[in-house]
């Protein structure tokens, strides 16, 4: 249960301090006076969204800080799966910085809002007029029956089954398209690929196709121009070899007088054995020289086939044709690939599919269990609060989808009076009923929550007289076992309090200021007569005021 309440620079109050208690606390004040405050500034430290106009000084900072009571909740694992601090007292501060950053803190450690969303919806339930309109709502009427289902942990697993299946859900439309894209480019792929794997390619062979089809089509002129310098190699007479033997023999004749000579005869020696070699080898290329009309069209067929596929993609190489043929390769296998993985997609879906259907199932057996229990326990309450005809017609129906909270569909009708028929309760209560409905669903959940404190924002909106005061008698049951407060503009209720507090401005020459006060008995009297009969408070108030707290 929440035990203090400290706010600082928020909207109207400067610095309020409060502390609270166990059991039925009321807050009254005049419209204006500043209860709505109370409610913006405890939404801010349970997650709510925060903006510089909740700043009331807009150069200073804005503190909201909110000591909790936990043992008696087991809320430790929750703590525990958040990385939280766990503390019996636990604190909770919400801090809004004149530049607009907000920050939140759990036992002095910093979280994010929507983990400080989580932990508030554990501790107070704030009820308002807005939710009120809510109990038309199919998920708001689920929960309900579902809090008197213990489905509580059913839920939890059906919801973490629902993620798993979404996601392989996902997976496998996006696995679909991309085959079904894969599927169109396939055979164009498919087509290319056997292309360059047919042309037979290997690394560096354009070069040595280039220089064969050189030497086969110049097969003539290669062979004249051989067989010339062959001639002027080796003929007898004017040949180089013979005279280079003859100049070899000569300076050999010299080598004798010099060391200069000597060397220039070994030189000699070693020109004539290279040209000789040289000689040999034009001898054997000659030999080797073929004109093979045949060879040169394969050449220039391989050739051509390359320069072809080279232009078709736009490269200059067979490297890069090589680097494509692989991949297309990819291309034209990654069909088969994505096409085993929407396989076991299935196949994980379909054993999704089956967990999910066993534990709907189980959802939705526990609440054709829970409906009696709740229609009887709602139609008796609604019996004490002047609605004695009031009627629920609630059926639960097995459908085909996965919903968020199993696959069963709701019929939540209501029907106030004898005679009249059943339709849905936006259609058919008014706001008093409504107020009265709400009322009754939250005295039922309280017996089946852990819930610690819960807050009624006019709850009574509607409805006076004795069925104010059954109303009233309801919450301070309630306050029995859970914290509870009232906002209320109505003696009756305000009657039944605990503890009362009033809210109200305070005005100097400069500014404006919203206040809270705990009131003692008299002031407590004073209070209750105003709002029987306004700010001239006459005796028969004072006798009416201290007839209802009695």
């Amino acid at each position: 249960m929440i035990r203090h309440l400290t706010i600082e620079n928020f909207a109207l109050i400067e610095k309020l301090s409060i502390d609270f208690s166990s059991g039925f606390t009321i807050i009254t004040g005049e419209t204006g006076a500043g209860k709505s405050i109370l409610l913006g500034a405890l939404g801010l430290v349970l997650g709510k969204r925060a903006d510089l106009s909740s700043l009331k000084n807009k150069d200073e900072k804005c503190i909201v800080e909110a000591h909790f009571e936990l043992p008696a909740y087991g809320l430790r694992p929750f703590f525990e799966s958040k990385d939280f601090d766990y503390d019996d007292q636990t604190i909770i501060r919400r801090e809004i910085l004149p530049s607009g950053k907000s920050r939140a803190f759990v036992n002095d450690s910093p979280v994010n809002i929507q983990d400080l969303q989580e932990l508030g919806a554990f501790l107070i339930d704030i009820h308002s007029q807005h939710q009120t309109l809510s109990l038309s709502e199919e998920e708001f009427q689920f929960r309900i029956i579902d809090a008197i289902a213990a489905n509580g942990q059913n839920l939890s697993d059906y919801q973490h089954h629902l993620k798993v299946y979404r996601q392989h859900r996902s997976e496998l439309t996006a696995f679909q398209e991309k085959l079904q894209q894969s599927l169109k480019e396939h055979d164009y792929n498919a087509f290319l690929f056997e292309e360059l794997s047919a042309a037979n390619l290997k690394a560096g062979e354009q070069e040595e196709l280039e220089t064969a089809y050189e030497q086969l089509n110049n097969v003539e002129f290669i062979r004249e121009t051989l067989e010339k310098s062959i001639g002027l190699a080796t003929d007898e007479t004017y040949g180089i070899l013979s005279n280079l033997r003859e100049m070899r023999a000569a300076v050999q004749k010299l080598s004798g007088f010099s060391e200069d000579f000597r060397l220039l005869s070994e030189r000699l020696d070693s020109a004539s054995i290279e040209l000789d070699d040289i000689a040999s080898e034009l001898d054997r290329a000659s030999e080797n020289l073929n004109q093979d009309p045949e060879q040169l069209e394969i050449v220039n067929q391989k050739l051509q086939a390359i320069y072809n596929l080279q232009k078709k993609h736009g490269v200059s190489t067979v490297t890069e044709l090589l680097a494509i043929q692989s991949e297309l390769e990819s291309k034209t296998a990654s069909a088969e690939e994505i096409e085993n993985r929407i396989g076991e997609l299935q196949l994980l879906i379909s054993d999704s599919e089956k967990r999910l259907d066993v534990i709907a199932e189980g959802l939705s057996a526990n609440r054709q269990k829970a409906i009696p229990e709740l229609n009887s326990q709602l139609v008796a309450i609604l019996a004490q609060l002047g609605m004695p005809d009031a009627r629920f017609k609630i059926e639960v129906t097995n459908g085909q989808n996965y919903l968020s909270n199993g696959k069963d569909e709701l019929l939540f009708h209501f029907a106030a009076n004898k005679g009249s028929s059943f339709g849905s309760l936006k259609k058919v209560a008014s706001g008093g009923e409504m107020s009265r409905i709400m009322l009754a669903v939250k005295s039922v959940l309280a017996q089946y929550s852990k819930l610690p404190s819960i807050i009624f924002d006019e709850i009574d909106t509607g409805v006076s007289g004795e069925i104010a005061h059954k109303m009233a008698e309801i919450m301070f049951s309630m306050s029995r076992n859970m914290q509870v407060f009232s906002i209320t503009h109505l003696p009756q209720i305000a009657a039944k309090g605990d503890r009362h507090f009033k809210v109200f401005k305070r005005s100097d020459a400069q500014t404006t200021t919203s206040e809270i006060k705990l009131l003692d008995k008299e002031e407590r009297v004073v209070e209750i007569a105003q709002m029987l009969s306004g700010s001239v408070v006459s005796d028969s108030a004072i006798n009416h005021a201290k007839a209802l707290l009695n």
